[in-house]
């Protein structure tokens, strides 16, 4: 690790803990004396999502997160409700292993686990994400959610 100082690279951990999803370490220079604190996260490879219209674009956590809480938007639902939600649906997009993932999965997964927290929510989400062309077929989706025990 290189010092953020003096650039030296001959640093020594002096404390390493647990962080909230990360394992910070504090460090010192053993050639300036500056103590400083690195973090370190796992980087997992996530896939490329392919668009609609074949565009591809590289994973990203914080959009996702996004359109969530878009949907959640004055609904009672806990914001750590709506990350775990996210966290879930990056970690099973993960886990397909697969370098690409087309956006219609990842939409269907955000939906599958809408539906459980908030039917609102849900027909939000849909109304942008479904191909749902007018008001009947909006309907459809509502009277199907309704249904559901």
């Amino acid at each position: 690790m290189r010092c953020p100082y003096c650039g030296g690279s001959d640093t020594r951990v002096i404390d390493t803990r647990g962080a909230r999803d990360a394992i910070r370490r504090r460090r010192v220079c053993r050639d300036c004396g500056q103590r400083f604190t690195t973090y370190e996260r796992a980087v997992l490879s996530a896939p490329q999502v392919v668009k609609r219209d074949g565009r591809r674009e590289e994973w990203d956590f914080e959009k996702l997160l996004r359109g969530i809480r878009v949907a959640c938007a004055k609904r009672p639902v806990a914001s750590k409700a709506i990350e775990r939600l996210a966290r879930q649906v990056e970690a099973e997009v993960i886990s397909l292993g697969h370098q690409e993932v087309g956006s219609e999965e990842v939409g269907a997964r955000v939906l599958e686990k809408l539906r459980d927290l908030d039917g609102v929510a849900y027909v939000r989400f849909a109304s942008v994400y479904l191909p749902l062309g007018d008001l009947e077929a909006l309907r459809h989706e509502v009277n199907g959610l309704l249904e559901r025990p």
